[in-house]
């Protein structure tokens, strides 16, 4: 099978998606949240609900299906309608304990609601990409698969049947790979980066030939070709694509690779540079410290020494 640069990505920063909670609703209801210290998810799965989001000019109408991410650190408000004085949703789910919290009087609205662990090292790779909110709504053709997932996850939550962790654990990391998905499509211009590349058809070949075989002396020449571009403008349009040079790109990438091997603790450093295909370790030492500004010995023992 081919590279998946995406997957490599989600992979190497770690991101995990838990579905922590949800409520029921009826009447008039108003639950303010935290800002999160996550990435945050959450579904309308029946009825619908009023959403205003700090820095967001007015409240945003979710419905049944709508899926909202917030990345950024800011507090949120979901309500029946706008200008409804909320409660402080740590209250309401402290009470509820291990059952279902219940706001207002009926059942004509239920919320599920998650967040996307990253790696402390890596993650910010994938976080400072994303923008501080995200609003999938369920009529848009990207959002196919979300009633499908949302339907699952009620089920696996209700049901209580053996394997029911992981299996929500699953079907949320799918939810948040759909959501991402959606943004990429949807979203219009993005701004140089990664996500801007791997949403780009021209330069895929060129990512997914660095991503398959990221140790391998590769030449512009090589990567244009695949591209079926000249090597000029590959070069130009990969860089106004990713904001970087395609070279750059693969020596950033194996310097990525690098620090997550490194952490783990698995291999030498010499071992680590020749699979990354530098021709001796102090090769790699070098520019492995010109990235980080650490030798890859000190890197690993900080890393190695953290909880």
């Amino acid at each position: 099978m081919d590279a998946d640069p995406f997957s490599d990505i989600l992979r190497l920063t770690q991101a995990q998606s838990l579905v922590t909670g949800g409520f029921l609703a009826g009447g008039e209801w108003a639950v303010r949240f935290p800002a999160p210290e996550k990435i945050k998810f959450f579904a309308v799965v029946k009825g619908h609900c009023w959403v205003d989001v700090e820095g967001l000019a007015q409240p945003i109408r979710f419905e049944t299906g709508d899926v909202g991410l917030l990345a950024a650190r800011r507090w949120s408000i979901l309500s029946s309608a706008p200008g409804i004085a909320p409660v402080d949703a740590m209250d309401v789910f402290s009470r509820a304990g291990s059952s279902v919290a219940q706001l207002g009087d009926g059942e004509e609205f239920a919320h599920i609601g998650g967040h996307v662990l990253l790696d402390p090292i890596s993650g910010p790779l994938l976080l400072d990409v994303l923008p501080p909110w995200i609003h999938v709504r369920a009529s848009s053709p990207q959002a196919t698969a979300f009633s499908w997932l949302l339907e699952r996850l009620l089920e696996e939550r209700k049901m209580e049947q053996p394997g029911a962790q992981l299996a929500s654990a699953q079907l949320a990391q799918l939810l948040f790979i759909q959501v991402l998905r959606a943004h990429l499509a949807a979203s219009g211009p993005l701004d140089a980066g990664w996500l801007r590349a791997l949403g780009d058809p021209r330069i895929a070949p060129a990512l997914r030939l660095m991503h398959g075989e990221p140790g391998r002396n590769w030449h512009l020449t090589e990567l244009a070709k695949a591209c079926a571009m000249s090597r000029t403008t590959f070069a130009t349009h990969f860089k106004a694509v990713a904001g970087v040079p395609p070279l750059t790109y693969l020596a950033d990438w194996r310097m990525r690779l690098a620090g997550r091997a490194l952490g783990e603790g698995a291999k030498s450093v010499a071992a680590l540079a020749r699979t990354l295909g530098y021709t001796s370790e102090s090769a790699f030492s070098n520019a492995f410290k010109r990235v980080t500004g650490s030798s890859p010995k000190a890197y690993r023992t900080r890393a190695l020494a953290r909880p």
